[in-house]
């Protein structure tokens, strides 16, 4: 059996892009419900009469129901991976894309007929968003985890960076694919329809996916896991990998020593921790998900305002490789400080212009900006520092802890954004500008904090993290 599927993967290449799908509808679901944000306020939020507080704060956890899902994906991901292999766990979520595109599409199965919205379908939605966050929180973790794991040490790390990339590549072809279709028609039409064909555009990737998996074999390490060594061996050779004591190799990597989680002193899991709250809280995943309601709110049309939104994916993509080059010359620290600097005066230009109620190109090219410099330091550098900072036998339990606070810190940013732009009070004083205020603080404070708490890891080997912690929380 392994060697039919090995054989119908054709090379390690083949078998690291199909995985790769899975960081592309990690990109592609967590973003398409930019394209639907209004949408939803119209026909799920709005019919229900609320206050207007009470309104914000449902919209916002709807459009961030998913991260509830990728909480659960990720804490499910070892435990399905160890059980039922790197492939399998990978066909599951396949499959929950799929249902979570057509159920957001047509929530309203099981309450009328299709096309008869009603606010009543707003608890199904969520349902099947939620199902779609936890495929993203199984390929988050697995795809990487299955590149890893068939590719030679000496591309290893070259071939997990285009995890990355299809992540940035997946949210800007959605971009694309929201804006191509609100192009066909007006905007009444994408309240009643575009915003459907958006979420069910998604199940073209997920079937892709789907079929691709089949055609690539199980991880040779999980193999010799299970005790099932004939197959390993057959795994590796196919996909070329014969170099003589590397099944020795794969055994050995399975004794791994672990040590309590706070061996290596609190300090070391806070840093880990800080790292990805502040990834989230300078604001994000506000600009990646709302972005279309921001350019709207800045006078623009649906399709003007889509349009802008591929600007965004299209810059994040090229920092974000510009990130990846540069990472090993310039180091951790100073693309990290610089990245922060440059966030915290986007968002308070960005604010201030809301606050004077002067929008247009300036706002704009503060928002391009504002996501330049997250994705040449924020985004694709604190993976790297969450890889590196954690010595070997705490890094399972210190990584699944660092990943977890990043989702629900992603999910607090993001539902809490509609509530602060939608306060009355505050739209009174600021004039929709406390929100952008408020991550551009969040970005001042995360520069402090790595110029004074962050050690500066290149060049060093995990060996040396493990004595730098150890000396720091001596007296």
């Amino acid at each position: 059996m392994h060697q039919k599927v090995a054989e119908k993967s054709g090379s390690i290449t083949f078998a690291v892009l199909t995985a790769t799908l899975g960081g592309l509808l990690f990109g592609y679901d967590t973003a398409v419900i930019s394209g639907a944000v209004e949408a939803i306020e119209v026909n799920f939020i709005e019919p229900r009469g609320l206050p207007p507080n009470a309104g914000d704060s449902l919209a916002g956890f709807t459009v961030a129901s998913a991260l509830i899902g990728t909480v659960i994906g990720a804490a499910l991901a070892g435990m399905l991976a160890t059980r039922l292999g790197r492939r399998r766990s990978l066909i599951l979520a396949a499959i929950l894309f799929f249902l979570s595109a057509v159920g957001s599409a047509w929530p309203e199965i099981g309450f009328g007929a299709p096309g008869s919205m009603g606010p009543d379908a707003l608890t199904l939605f969520n349902v099947y968003r939620i199902l779609g966050g936890i495929g993203v929180g199984l390929a988050s973790m697995i795809s990487p985890m299955y590149i890893a794991e068939i590719a030679p040490s000496e591309r290893r790390g070259h071939l997990v960076t285009w995890q990355q990339l299809a992540i940035i590549g997946g949210m800007l072809v959605v971009y694309f694919v929201n804006w191509g279709i609100a192009r066909q028609g007006d905007e009444q039409w994408v309240l009643t329809t575009g915003w459907r064909l958006m979420f069910a555009s998604e199940c073209i990737p997920a079937v892709l996916f789907f079929g691709m998996l089949f055609f690539i074999p199980e991880s040779p390490r999980w193999l010799v896991q299970k005790g099932d060594e004939e197959g390993a061996v057959t795994v590796l050779h196919l996909l070329g990998l014969r170099r003589p004591g590397l099944l020795e190799e794969i055994r050995q990597s399975l004794v791994v020593p672990r040590r309590p989680l706070f061996s290596y002193g609190a300090a070391l899991i806070a840093v880990g921790l800080l790292l990805s709250i502040f990834q989230q809280f300078v604001g994000i995943n506000v600009v990646l998900y709302y972005a279309p309601f921001i350019f709207k709110s800045m006078g623009a049309s649906t399709d003007t305002a889509l349009l802008q939104t591929v600007a965004v994916g299209a810059v994040n993509l090229g920092f974000t490789v510009i990130a990846m080059l540069t990472v090993d010359r310039w180091g951790r620290k100073p693309l990290m400080i610089t990245g922060a600097v440059v966030m915290a005066l986007s968002m308070g230009t960005l604010g201030t212009l809301f606050y004077v109620d002067s929008l247009g190109l300036g706002a704009l090219l503060a928002m391009l900006v504002y996501i330049a410099g997250f994705a040449l330091s924020w985004g694709p550098v604190v993976w790297v520092l969450l890889a590196e900072i954690f010595p070997n036998p705490v890094k399972g339990q210190a990584m699944a802890l660092a990943v977890t606070a990043q989702w629900i810190s992603n999910f607090l940013v993001s539902w809490s954004f509609k509530v602060l732009d939608g306060d009355p009070t505050l739209v009174a004083m600021f004039n929709h500008g406390f929100a952008y205020w408020l991550y551009g603080t969040m970005s001042v404070l995360a520069a402090i904090f790595v110029w004074k708490m962050l050690p500066e890891t290149k060049g060093r080997t995990l060996e040396e993290m493990g004595v730098l912690w150890k000396a720091e929380e001596r007296p």
